[in-house]
């Protein structure tokens, strides 16, 4: 039987296991700071975690069950390692943390809105987006349909850099 204090420890080293991998696209964010990992659970027999996708066929979710699958088998606190995809709690860009927020804009990436204004929702692209790189809202709407399903494409005019947006899901 393990103690308490045993099975928190474990569960500890397997969230900064996690919490060291890139995402495949955006290596600058982690898939804890994404918000992609759901639910884990720890035991001597097996560290189960939940995966949850951005979207439906994100081309990505292979990549990082293989990387979690085979980080936590390095990190042996369990005899075995299970990565299950699923959707049962739906991804939304509001689970994207605050760190992961601040890398997305370092990177170039403009992060997603997380507010509404005026108690009404915010559009999932929006028509003008804050440049990640010099801040300006002279920004257009390139393109509502990035490299996947969750980005768009924008221009600023102020640095004239283009980058993607998150889109709020």
């Amino acid at each position: 039987m393990v103690s308490i204090v045993g099975a928190a420890t474990r569960n500890e080293r397997v969230w900064a296991a996690l919490a060291e991998i890139p995402d495949p696209e955006i290596p600058a964010i982690s898939v804890v700071d994404l918000g992609v990992i759901g639910d884990v659970s720890v035991t001597e027999e097996l560290v189960h975690v939940e995966l949850l996708p951005t979207f439906v066929g994100c081309p990505a979710i292979d990549v990082m069950r293989q990387q979690i699958g085979k980080r936590l088998t390095e990190l042996g606190v369990a005899d075995r390692v299970e990565v299950k995809v699923s959707f049962a709690t739906p991804w939304t860009s509001e689970r994207i943390s605050a760190a992961g927020r601040e890398r997305l804009r370092l990177s170039g990436f403009a992060p997603p809105v997380i507010s509404a204004v005026d108690g009404l929702e915010e559009l999932a692209v929006l028509p003008i987006a804050e440049c990640p790189y010099c801040g300006s809202r002279s920004t257009t709407l390139d393109n509502p349909f990035g490299p996947t399903l969750c980005r768009a494409i924008y221009h600023c005019a102020n640095c004239r850099q283009p980058f993607e947006q998150f889109k709020r899901i």
